[in-house]
């Protein structure tokens, strides 16, 4: 459905001092350089997917999107979606696609929100049966009946992000593009917007492709995940594999009855205690949690035990140093 080979991207840069004499210097005699956003990128999603699009700020995430979405020309490189050149065939392009920036906005600010819809409608030369429905099962999820009257700028953020999607989906598209979807929302919001876009890949067979910084939007949607950096991407894989790969470590929660006994299990440490609980953190290549309770239960008279794994911001934290990015 996408196949992305050998993109690359560079962007001209003025630079200068700080200074009024600088600033007048760059007026007669600018200097520039150039910033290497993507180099020589490649990558193919199938039908259906949900992949996590991630990497730090810089590293090339929206650059790839307004490319693959027809937004931005590539220095070189080619791009094939659903049989259409992005930035060659948009016209046939965008009919197959949907996108939202989280910090940019496609509906018209002054307008009540259907009368965006009603537009776009227009736009996309999409059917009347066809908006009707679709309008309906968007309302309708995405509780939107008491803000079709409203003027967008009187919205709340996650209110808008609500109607953003909606926007984006009005016409059936194909794929869609999210970038930074749940920014700035509340988490009954977050949690609205993550059921949605679950409800629609899986009914719709929507192909979404999803960057963003909260990792918690990757763990509860996206199955893979591809890493970009410095303008590369340096991995590819199910997001399953990437936490069996870092997760040699598990924190352990203990409640017990009163004690100041002392805690030292090798191969453990803790990481906060008080007279009735414990959090320790278990090394899995040194000892078992199993034994680590085991030992536990020989000091203490223990109420609750729990295990959790390493949570994904930590893992990604080092995913991030051991690519140095």
């Amino acid at each position: 459905m996408i196949e992305v080979k050998n993109l690359s991207k560079s962007f001209k840069v003025a630079e200068r001092n700080g200074g009024i004499g600088s600033a007048v210097k760059s007026l007669f005699n600018p200097k520039y350089k150039r910033v290497q956003a993507l180099q020589d990128i490649s990558f193919n999603i199938s039908p259906g997917e949900i992949v996590g699009y991630i990497g730090p700020n810089g590293a090339g995430k929206s650059t790839t999107i307004k490319i693959i979405s027809g937004i931005l020309v590539p220095d070189s490189g080619t791009c094939n979606i659903l049989g259409y050149t992005p930035w060659k065939d948009r016209i046939h392009h965008v009919k197959n696609i949907g996108v939202v920036f989280g910090q940019r906005s496609q509906l018209w600010w002054d307008v009540p929100v259907i009368d965006s819809f009603n537009l776009l409608k227009d736009i996309y030369s999409i059917t009347e049966d066809n908006y009707k429905n679709n309008l309906e099962l968007l309302t309708d999820t995405l509780e939107l009946s008491t803000l079709l009257y409203t003027p967008v700028r009187q919205l709340s953020l996650g209110q808008r992000m609500r109607c953003e999607i909606a926007a984006s989906l009005l016409h059936d598209p194909k794929i869609l593009f999210l970038d930074e979807p749940t920014i700035g929302l509340d988490a009954v919001s977050k949690i609205a917007v993550r059921n949605f876009i679950k409800t629609i890949n899986k009914e719709k067979k929507i192909t979404v492709i999803l960057t963003t910084h909260d990792m918690n939007d990757i763990e509860a949607l996206a199955e893979r995940i591809i890493l970009i950096g410095k303008g590369k991407i340096l991995l590819d894989g199910s997001l399953s594999d990437l936490k069996n790969r870092f997760n040699n470590n598990k924190t352990l929660t203990v409640d017990f009855q009163e004690s100041n006994q002392a805690i030292d299990i090798p191969g453990t440490s803790v990481l906060s205690r008080s007279k009735e609980s414990a959090l320790l953190c278990v090394d899995l290549e040194k000892i078992k949690v199993s034994e680590v309770i085991g030992r536990l239960s020989e000091k203490f008279d223990i109420n609750d035990v729990s295990v959790n794994h390493r949570p994904i911001e930590e893992i990604i934290v080092e995913l991030y140093k051991e690519y140095e990015i």
